[in-house]
């Protein structure tokens, strides 16, 4: 969803944007995440042909991803109308969950103008698959634009992404703040309450200064999903509801979190000072290649192939395979597995030092920073 308690939009940590510091700053992020991060120019010239949006593609992508969708929730409500066992409505929310965050991925998509080639167009889509996702469409891409344009910088954290310490800022924190810290990166505090805090809650209030334009997009999707709850509980139920949806949000949640986290939580990564910071290095070190077996990979709609989504965001979900196998450069050695991923929920610290990610318990045997001895 893109942050962990936010697959996207603020991230989990319980900060708000250091960046929002008006809309020209707001402005100027997203139309670099847009438009200027991008490899040099003869790499370029290699990745272009595959931003070209295909309708024929999205048209099917849309309707191989809706279609069962609704469905399985369909079914979810015949189980539960025929009193069948409690087991099989959950059994059923395992594939809808999937198609859910299928549903997000072309959501996000849309946000980069890369799912279709009339941008009207696109966002119609992503306003509605937004409702069906719980996610306001013009909030998320602002807070997910932002986050291409800053990913990997330590000095320009706090939009979109997962919230990051570093080793000497953790030390020089409050106790209530190491605590605060604690509980957000505590991968099963974050996949047990995460998903519904999120969907329910955080995606349901507009940021802070937030524009006139995403806090109309806040309470546009609000509104659309009281409508559907209100008729939900003049059909089939407020209780029925609950029991179909609610099961649905948390395992969606649950894998669109963990995605989001292996995205730019792993080692070896990418985390530098404003200075130093490139995109290109940002793209290729500090997002993550997750070489998903095949069913998860097409759920989650490629985005497992992060590195490439960062280097050519415009490249649309359904081309960024075919991007990897035509370009060499692009199939890094040392793929993250999914038994590799588990590893990465112990990383808790950025070690500007060691240039890596450390776990708690590793960030006591690291040197004090001179300027906190």
């Amino acid at each position: 969803m893109n942050a962990a308690a936010d697959p996207g939009r603020h991230g989990p940590g319980p900060s708000r944007s250091s960046l929002e510091r008006g809309p020209a700053a707001s402005c100027r992020l997203e139309r670099g995440a847009a438009s200027s991060e991008g490899p040099p120019l003869d790499q370029a010239a290699a990745l272009r042909p595959f931003e070209q949006p295909s309708a024929s593609r999205a048209a099917w992508q849309v309707a191989n991803s809706l279609l069962p969708y609704l469905a399985t929730m369909a079914l979810m409500v015949l189980t539960i109308r025929y009193r069948l066992p409690w087991w099989s409505t959950l059994a059923l929310a395992v594939p809808a969950s999937g198609f859910m965050v299928r549903l997000f991925i072309l959501m996000h998509d849309c946000t980069h103008s890369s799912f279709l080639s009339s941008r009207r167009a696109e966002r119609v889509l992503g306003r509605i698959l937004g409702v069906l996702v719980f996610t306001p469409f013009t909030e998320w891409r602002h807070s997910h634009l932002v986050h291409h344009a800053t990913s990997g910088d330590l000095d320009r954290r706090g939009t979109g992404d997962m919230w990051t310490m570093t080793v000497d800022e953790y030390r020089a924190s409050s106790r209530v703040k190491r605590l605060r810290y604690r509980l957000v990166r505590n991968p099963l505090l974050m996949l047990l309450f995460g998903p519904l805090i999120l969907f329910l809650v955080v995606n349901r209030v507009p940021a802070r200064a937030a524009s006139r334009e995403r806090v109309r997009s806040v309470v546009y999707t609000d509104l659309a999903i009281a409508a559907i709850v209100a008729v939900a509980g003049f059909t089939i139920g407020l209780r029925a509801y609950a029991l179909i949806q609610l099961p649905v949000l948390f395992l969606g949640g649950v894998w669109g979190i963990w995605l989001f986290y292996v995205q730019h939580q792993f080692e070896p990564s990418y985390w530098v000072r404003g200075e130093e910071w490139s995109p290109v290095p940002a793209a290729l070190q500090g997002s993550s290649y997750y070489k998903l077996p095949g069913v998860l990979q097409w759920f989650s709609g490629n985005i497992g192939l992060h590195h490439v989504h960062h280097l050519r965001p415009r490249i649309p979900n359904y081309n960024l395979q075919r991007c990897l196998e035509a370009i060499p450069d692009l199939q890094l050695p040392r793929p993250l597995t999914l038994s590799r991923s588990i590893r990465c929920a112990r990383l808790a610290l950025w070690d500007e030092r060691a240039h890596a990610f450390v776990s708690f318990k590793g960030s006591r045997r690291r040197p004090a920073s001179p300027q906190l001895e």
